[in-house]
């Protein structure tokens, strides 16, 4: 009855929302204080006052009619150029409304530029360890991912790439800050990569459009500077989300943006239009685009993850585990202890820990942990895994 497509896909149905259905069960049947849920992305902190305020200032002050109707498919005309605008203040990007795509989240936006490049048996890099939807993404267009193994302190992979590309290479997608790794690719990587990447165009003899998928761009610490992809790299269209900049995650909310010197702009900007309409979003939610072109220069409270950042890394080093600190994002990489990451997973769930194994995320041997949440419950949780680090201790 079902189609192959989606028969593969619930095949390997998302490991996160496994977990995080699995930890409002272990909620109920042991009580919540007991159940330390690290598995979802899912922002703790709040949204910035101004948003609520936002929202209720649309909702008084502009008709009905306008707010809750239809209008282009890119977005309203002056949500596009207020964020052009944006981009232009904090990186001299050179935009207008006419380079931004308003979009039903990064999700969404990703799956539009897929839907314009992509054709059955094509190709899509990415950098391992990558979030695994990227997967089902691609596999929407009957295309498939393929992984750039990690190297050493999960470094752009430069000459992973110059391996990995084929004839079928139509896209390559970056994730910096990097989920799951918190990485932050330099500069000094991004102008290697864009040298990789040109000489592989002049071998396959077409272009190859890079995808920076930017949901985590405003979350970095210890005064790390996330660069601006397209000033570095070629044929780079960003898609971006509101979800974790501005704790928006259910609102669905973002933009994609392509450079004026996008090979093919005008035709690009055109398929764009024409694959979100294909893909049945219409254009994205008409509030929220209002609510966020009021709120361009908020942002949640960035501080508070980089108190749990060092609660929780600190806590596992001591305890034995090796850690990939963070340079960005609300995730913390770890080593299992064992080959086996869903072994470790396992151990850790009996104390009630819930941690995602990486291994289809291209990082077998690793887990991630969401340190987005409630301080008190990572300090809640500190006991507990120092009873998991005992029991491979002892070994």
């Amino acid at each position: 009855m079902f189609s192959k497509c989606i028969t593969t896909m619930a095949g390997s149905n998302s490991i996160i929302r496994r977990l995080f259905e699995d930890g409002m069960k272990m909620a109920r049947e042991r009580g919540a204080e007991n159940v330390f849920d690290f598995s979802i992305g899912n922002p703790s902190v709040p949204a910035p006052a101004k948003v609520e305020t936002a929202i209720k200032q649309i909702l008084q002050d502009r008709e009905s009619v306008f707010v809750h109707g239809y209008m282009k498919n890119a977005g309203y005309d002056e949500v596009r150029e207020k964020v052009a605008d944006y981009m232009n203040r904090h990186f001299d990007a050179g935009m207008t409304q006419d380079n931004i795509m308003m979009i039903a989240g990064a999700a969404a936006g990703m799956n539009i530029i897929f839907h314009c490049l992509l054709d059955p048996e094509d190709e899509v890099i990415c950098f391992a360890p990558f979030f695994s939807e990227y997967r089902n993404y691609a596999l929407n267009y009957g295309a498939r991912v393929t992984a750039v193994p990690p190297i050493p302190h999960f470094r752009l992979n430069v000459e992973g790439f110059k391996a990995a590309v084929t004839e079928k290479t139509k896209a390559v997608v970056i994730n910096s800050p990097n989920n799951p790794t918190g990485v932050i690719y330099t500069e000094e990587e991004l102008r290697a990569f864009d040298a990789a990447l040109r000489e592989a165009e002049a071998k396959v003899g077409h272009p190859i459009v890079v995808i920076s998928d930017e949901p985590y761009r405003e979350l970095a610490y210890d005064g790390a500077r996330v660069p601006y992809l397209p000033a570095l790299v070629h044929n780079a269209v960003i898609c971006y989300s509101w979800s974790k900049s501005l704790s928006l995650p259910g609102e669905r909310i973002g933009y994609i943006a392509v450079p004026s010197a996008m090979t093919e702009f005008e035709d690009f900007m055109n398929a764009l239009n024409m694959a979100g309409r294909a893909l049945g979003y219409v254009n994205a939610p008409s509030l929220f685009q209002l609510v966020v072109a009021e709120c361009l220069e908020e942002l949640c409270d960035v501080e508070a993850y980089d108190a749990n950042r060092h609660l929780l890394y600190e806590a596992l080093t001591a305890n034995g585990f090796e850690c990939v600190k963070p340079e960005g994002a609300f995730y913390l990489f770890v080593k299992s202890p064992v080959p086996d990451e869903n072994e470790f997973v396992e151990a850790g769930r009996e104390l009630g820990i819930l941690m995602v194994p990486m291994g289809t995320w291209g990082a077998p041997g690793y887990v991630r942990l969401a340190y987005c949440t409630d301080p008190a419950m990572i300090r809640r949780s500190l006991p507990a895994f120092e009873k998991l680090a005992a029991r491979y201790h002892k070994r």
